[in-house]
């Protein structure tokens, strides 16, 4: 399968700025990452993220940020 990059923007709430959300989903998929941007706040958190890798697997992520409280839009 051909390998694609998706650009997206995350927002993070004060729950979820703390969390090493980035290094988790790392873990989790077989993804590359580059933060392209980033503004972090102790109150929230925006980041312009792109991913690259299998199509499955960059939704797959893009579900599993969600469900940690991560709002993700597409760029």
């Amino acid at each position: 399968m051909a390998k694609e990059s998706k650009r997206y923007w995350l927002t993070f709430d004060a729950k979820t700025v703390r969390r090493p959300i980035i290094h988790e989903m790392s873990r989790k998929f077989d993804l590359v990452f580059d933060i392209r941007s980033a503004n972090v706040t102790p109150e929230m958190g925006l980041m312009a993220l792109e991913l690259t890798g299998e199509s499955q697997d960059i939704d797959n992520a893009r579900k599993w940020l969600v469900k940690q409280g991560i709002q993700v839009n597409p760029i």
